[in-house]
């Protein structure tokens, strides 16, 4: 599933809720813990939706797909 621009917005500013990375941007995860989760499983909702995506960008090495996104400072 390729991830749409809405989802890479939300990826880029929505706060890890829990855990290690607790406040830390989803876009700024480490792709060991993004595996991490892959290999155990993802959560449900939305949450699991957006690391599973994550977790084709890192692994794909797309992280350039955020870089419209820094340069129109919707990352915050």
């Amino acid at each position: 599933m390729a991830p749409n621009y809405d989802d890479l917005v939300k990826i880029a500013n929505m706060k890890m809720p829990y855990g290690k990375y607790k406040g830390v941007a989803l876009v700024a995860l480490t792709e060991p813990y993004v595996v991490w989760f892959h290999n155990e499983g993802f959560p449900d909702g939305e949450l699991g939706k957006l690391l599973a995506q994550l977790y084709e960008i890192k692994v794909n090495g797309l992280e350039f797909l955020f870089k419209p996104l820094r340069d129109s400072n919707f990352i915050s």
